[in-house]
């Protein structure tokens, strides 16, 4: 994986610094806070109606010689993964526009509660500008987690004793002490790094993501790759790629990644990503409102290139090939035209009744093209496909459908214990027939308006590429964007998808 320029730095430390103008100390309902407090901590929580809630903060000034210092003492909820990323999320956030906050871990210090907590806390540090920021806004520069005894100066504890709050996954099991909080670290860190990644291919404005750039950004992941040019691309027979593509005069690719474990893979995975690096619709045109994201419609291929990059670091021992379809969807006299009838990879014919429903030409090719030549034992796709899935399911939650029950459960599974949460939406084979067209194998859309359920017929059409393998469908229209700057997310591409894909691949 390519070195991510994760804007916050985290490391560990004997003790926290003498002159630390911030310190951060766990509690929760039934932890008590440390000692070094100027009043009983019973009372100062009691007075702050702190309840140790996953991300809760009580600032309390304390001496630090003829200085005065800080003690943050963050809450941590159960202690589980999900609460711990809260808290990390809430003490990075509030030191913003510091240059460093010494940390107690959470009780326990295992590495996944470790893992958990960095995660939050660098994903909190997150920041996407084109010019100078604020020093008031910059994200802390630096975090400290403390691995020793404060001894008195704090009288914080041993960060490395077990604690015995909560019943919480990332705390119940896992060796303690440095190594686990550096292995911790390295862990969360590779994921919030990946997240990072997938932030900032999407956050690049079009005017410079061009499908050759996003190629050369995933050349860079440190795996086997191969690119497809527009000559490629016709030659190959990838008419969905084509047709979308060549209505822009920066022209299209098929970028695949290839990682391959040390040892004997327990499996191979495709992973197919939309890539569509600018949307305007086409000649089916977006009104502005809609256009003003659509530098971001490429965020599930960005989330397949750092899934990539990132696989070797968490020791993932499944083969893993990713396809991202990269074209940007523009009008202009060479647009393809609603009515046209274009040959996707393998020879269906697909009738575009509508110039805006492009990802899945896209991705339809590149599903074709994984069922006939690289025989996986599962496909799985991502994509902001469909406005009509955010409509269902909110900012909240990323649509899952899927045609095996057993695919399904491992990634809802996987979402729950990575925070990236999945709600299975079903694939109802009486829709089919919304696809029909009376020119071609199938209609990109519905034809008419007798099912209405676009999310689904969009998913249905994917299917009909997948050669029957084992295979999912990730709608991340919903919550691959985020208009607000809180918790875990930044204001703009949130890179979901990329934790539960890493959860899930790293298990298998």
């Amino acid at each position: 994986m390519s070195d991510v320029p994760l804007e916050t730095s985290i490391s560990t430390a004997a003790r926290p610094p003498e002159d630390a103008a911030l310190l951060a100390v766990p509690f929760a309902a039934d932890l008590d806070p440390p000692v070094g407090l100027p009043v009983p901590a019973a009372a100062l929580l009691a007075c702050y109606e702190a309840k140790g809630e996953a991300g809760e903060i009580v600032e309390v000034p304390v001496a630090r010689g003829e200085a005065v210092g800080r003690i943050l003492l963050y809450g941590i909820g159960d202690g589980s993964a999900d609460a711990l990323r809260k808290a990390g999320a809430a003490v990075t956030r509030r030191g913003r526009g510091r240059e460093e906050i010494a940390v107690v871990p959470p009780p326990g210090a295992s590495a996944a509660a470790v893992a958990a907590f960095t995660e939050g806390a660098l994903l909190a540090a997150y920041t996407f500008r084109i010019g100078e920021t604020a020093p008031s806004s910059r994200p802390v520069a630096s975090i400290r987690l403390v691995t020793g005894t404060p001894g008195d100066d704090g009288g914080t504890g041993d960060a490395t004793e077990t604690g015995e709050t909560g019943t919480g996954d990332a705390r119940e099991t896992g060796e303690t002490g440095t190594a686990a909080v550096e292995s911790g670290i390295a862990r969360g860190r590779a994921v919030a790094g990946a997240v990072a990644l997938a932030r900032d291919l999407a956050n690049t404005p079009a005017s410079v993501k061009t499908p050759a750039w996003l190629a050369e950004r995933a050349a860079e992941q440190g795996v086997a790759t191969r690119i497809w040019d527009e000559r490629e691309l016709r030659a190959g027979g990838f008419g969905g790629i084509l047709a979308v593509g060549q209505g822009s005069v920066s022209p299209p690719r098929l970028i695949q990644l290839s990682y391959e474990p040390e040892g004997e893979a327990t499996g191979h995975v495709v992973l197919v990503g939309k890539g569509i690096t600018y949307d305007t619709g086409g000649l089916s045109l977006k009104p502005t409102e809609g256009m003003k994201f659509m530098k971001t419609d490429m965020a599930g291929g960005a989330v397949v290139i750092a899934v990539l990059g990132a696989l070797a670091a968490l020791g993932a021992r499944v083969r893993v090939t990713g396809l991202v379809a990269a074209a940007e969807n523009s009008f202009s006299g060479t647009a393809q035209r609603p009515s046209d009838v274009i040959t996707q990879y393998g020879g269906r014919t697909v009738e575009v009744l509508n110039t805006d429903a492009e990802g899945r030409l896209v991705m339809a090719d590149a599903l074709a093209y994984a069922d006939a030549e690289l025989d996986p034992d599962v496909m799985v796709d991502i994509a902001t496909l469909t406005g009509a899935i955010g409509i269902a399911l909110g900012k909240g939650l990323g649509a899952l459908f899927a045609s095996d029950d057993g695919l399904a459960a491992e990634l809802a599974g996987a979402g729950e214990a990575s925070g990236e949460r999945l709600w299975r939406m079903p694939l109802i084979d009486d829709y089919v027939p919304a696809l029909e067209s009376s020119v071609a194998d199938l209609a990109n859309i519905e034809v008419g308006s007798a099912y209405g359920a676009g999310s689904i017929t969009a998913a249905l059409f994917l299917r009909e590429f997948t050669g029957g393998r084992p295979w999912a469908h990730l709608d991340i229209a919903g919550v691959g964007r985020s208009t607000v700057d809180e918790g875990l997310s930044a204001k703009g591409a949130t890179g979901f998808g990329v934790r539960l894909l890493l959860e899930w691949l790293s298990g298998r």
